[in-house]
């Protein structure tokens, strides 16, 4: 039996519901088309809303070889106030000599460093000028797996480069360049490249629902920004104090697994805990009474599985709060009162 194959002003095949041997091609909705040029618009009105607000970060460093000459840098940030803050990344900003923002109309300003902090790769800086255009911060919590982003910002030295793509994932952990873990981080497909580091993304109202950080490299379309939630907790300590207060109990330690029967005799929740390696004479562990050895398996009540625990529990709040710390040593756990002085930066 033939099969008949009927055209119609080119659209999508299907079988002919009379006769499943024949197949018909069926135009495209007539909707196709206006739903692309919406998605157009979208984008197009969100680059013409926020890239007034991205600027280029250029900055001199140091060569650690003991050399006078400096290293050029580069990496973008955005304005998210109109009196002159600027928020880009740590990693851009930190221990820069001298920095400069170009802005899209040409204009270059100095900026001196507010406040930065490695542990999120955060930083603000602030220029001497007033009634700029700034990004609106939106909500990250609000964000879903599949929802549009757009990214800004001076890949290469390419000013103003615009990359759209989707929300891959989100909740994801990578590390700083100091070790610590950040929490709660954006995986995106809107291609970054090194220069993003520090420009915002956008959800398609306009409003920044993240600070582009980091990419995977060799693999394609995996990058990460620092979700605006984190960043809002982070802005107000870096222009309050220059940096994040964190609390800290004094100790060095490494992730570790625990014995079967010690998880069974102290009905532990959690099959690893954190191994001190040192304690600093003096320190709030010192007091305390904790030991080389001793494995920490819970702070103010809350458990510990490794060293990311200890770090997420030891927040700016538990800076002079008495609590307690729990502990194995050996056959015994221990439950001492301690009290957290705050970490210098």
């Amino acid at each position: 039996m033939s099969t008949l194959l009927t055209v119609t002003d080119g659209g999508s095949l299907r079988e002919s519901p009379s006769d499943p041997t024949q197949i018909a091609v069926t135009p495209n909705h007539p909707d196709d088309p206006e739903l692309l040029d919406a998605y157009s618009r979208a984008v197009s009105g969100v680059v013409e809303r926020a890239a007034p607000a991205v600027v280029s970060v250029e900055v001199q460093h140091r060569r650690r070889s003991g050399s006078r000459r400096e290293e050029q840098g580069h990496g973008s940030g955005f304005v998210f106030t109109p009196d002159g803050f600027i928020l880009t990344n740590s990693h851009v900003a930190h221990g820069a000599t001298k920095t400069e923002v170009a802005f899209p109309d040409g204009r270059r300003l100095r900026a001196e460093l507010v406040g930065d902090d490695p542990e999120t790769d955060l930083a603000i800086l602030r220029v001497d000028a007033s009634s700029l255009i700034a990004a609106p911060l939106g909500d990250s919590a609000a964000l879903r797996v599949g929802q549009v982003v757009i990214a800004i910002g001076n890949p290469l030295g390419f000013q103003s480069t615009v990359t759209a793509g989707v929300v891959s994932a989100l909740g994801r952990s990578f590390r700083s360049v100091s070790g610590r873990l950040i929490d709660n981080v954006i995986q995106t497909d809107a291609a970054l490249n090194p220069g993003n580091s520090g420009g915002p993304l956008l959800d398609s109202r306009g409003n920044v629902v993240g600070v582009n950080t980091a990419v995977i490299l060799p693999a394609q379309g995996i990058c990460f920004a620092v979700a605006v939630n984190t960043v809002k907790l982070v802005v107000g300590q870096l222009i309050a104090y220059g940096h994040v207060r964190r609390a800290r109990i004094g100790v060095g330690g490494q992730n570790v697994s625990l014995p079967r029967l010690a998880v069974r005799a102290h009905r532990l929740i959690q099959p690893s805990g954190v191994l001190i390696t040192t304690i600093e004479s003096g320190s709030p562990a010192d007091t305390a009474g904790l030991q080389t050895g001793d494995i920490i398996v819970a702070f103010d009540g809350k458990p510990v599985h490794g060293i990311d625990d200890l770090h997420r529990l030891l927040t700016g709040e538990r800076i002079g709060a008495a609590t307690t710390v729990a502990a194995v040593r050996k056959a015994e756990r221990l439950e001492l009162p301690i009290t957290a002085t705050e970490s210098r930066p």
